[in-house]
């Protein structure tokens, strides 16, 4: 009788969000054992006493991060759910305490066999914004403050196992996208490089649930604040912008700048895009709807919806999944592309998870075949 195998996995910031969709997803991987999970605040405590849907499971307690003894800890794979500034220190600190070759500045050069040449070290998948934007500079203009991890920055995979599925596969740092980005980029990338779009005039409007602020007390979260409303925030000066703009940059061939303005909906979790786009000369609607489909015929959890079928946060909720369609729009030459995800999982801690499966070689579904929650 084979024995499955088990992977030992950490969780840096298991007390977030992101960190508890991470051990709620993970508790029933075939291929993953629970080995350590940190935070700050809730150190010393079950992480049942943090999050009561999690009491129950054979799990470690919540440690702080200076009391993880690397490398004696022994992991296989990485979460960190740190917030940005913070997570590139810890995972250059981590990577430094285990001998980590990513360290080694002749690997920059030799990417293409990095999987050869790391086999057996730990690999990290970081789902804040340290490693998505490939311009250090850029990062320092958007987050205020300059990257402190240079050199692991070339080394760093951006994953979205849809367009970089092979990358992801020899990767051993991964930059897992920001929620907005997923949603957008699975709605546009493959229309961009199939030129059926105009690089110019796109418009983001996106909507997602509270859950995606973070579980810090923050006066704007409360209640009160946003039952009932809906309000834009960061106008013109998301920090998702660059991230998007970089990503269709690479699928246009061409400098791609974009109109995004995201608002906070009172929902726990979810969210919603609708795109406007303008069509390429002898381009209609229809060719767009083929393109999707073409594009994500053999893939497992995006899919293009039926004619005039609405995608909704409540297809999706719970799920790995992307829903999308295409709609005519009553201005000529334009149409609407709408794309929905849940942000917690698709959006951040599912996709950390489909990357960790293709790193490890293990089917990409594994874990991540949980069918939307409805009501």
């Amino acid at each position: 009788m084979s024995v499955t195998p088990k992977f030992r996995v950490g969780i840096l910031g298991a007390s977030g969000y992101t960190g508890a969709d991470l051990v709620r997803l993970l508790l029933t991987h075939p291929n993953v054992e629970i080995a350590l999970m940190t935070a700050e605040r809730k150190a010393g405590m079950p992480i049942g006493d943090v999050f009561p849907h999690l009491a129950g499971y054979d799990l470690p307690d919540l440690i702080g991060l200076d009391e993880v003894e690397w490398p004696a800890v022994e992991l296989d794979v990485v979460f960190c759910a740190l917030p940005h500034a913070t997570s590139q220190e810890v995972i250059k600190g981590l990577l430094h305490a285990t001998g980590h070759s990513l360290l080694d500045e002749m690997v920059v050069e030799t990417t293409g066999d990095l999987a050869d040449s790391i086999s057996g070290e730990v690999k990290v998948v970081d789902l804040s914004a340290d490693f998505r934007l490939r311009d250090t500079d850029v990062y320092a203009q958007w987050y205020g403050r300059e990257h402190s991890a240079v050199t692991l920055q070339p080394k760093a995979v951006y994953g979205l196992p849809e367009v970089n599925r092979d990358q992801v596969r020899k990767a051993h740092l991964v930059a897992c996208p920001g929620c907005y980005p997923t949603a957008a980029l699975l709605a546009l990338i493959p229309l961009l490089k199939a030129g059926q779009i105009s690089a110019e005039d796109i418009i983001i409007d996106a909507k997602s649930g509270v859950s995606g602020a973070g579980r810090s007390l923050k006066e704007a979260n409360l209640f009160v604040e946003v039952a009932e409303a809906m309000h834009p925030y960061a106008v013109g000066q998301h920090r998702h912008m660059p991230e998007i703009e970089q990503e269709l940059t690479l699928a246009a061939g061409e400098d791609v700048r974009i109109s995004f303005t995201p608002h906070l909906v009172p929902m726990n979790r979810g969210e919603l895009e609708t795109i406007y786009v303008r069509l390429k000369e002898g381009t209609t609607v229809g060719d767009l709807k083929d393109q999707l489909v073409d594009a994500y015929a053999d893939e497992p959890f995006v899919s293009i919806l039926e004619e005039g079928v609405v995608p909704a946060t409540r297809m999706v909720r719970g799920s790995n999944r992307c829903v999308l369609n295409v709609f005519q729009d009553r201005i000529p030459g334009r149409a609407i592309v709408v794309s929905a995800i849940d942000n917690l999982v698709k959006g951040s801690s599912g996709q950390a998870i489909q990357n960790m499966n293709l790193m490890l070689g293990l089917d990409e579904t594994t874990g991540l075949m949980q069918a939307p929650m409805f009501p």
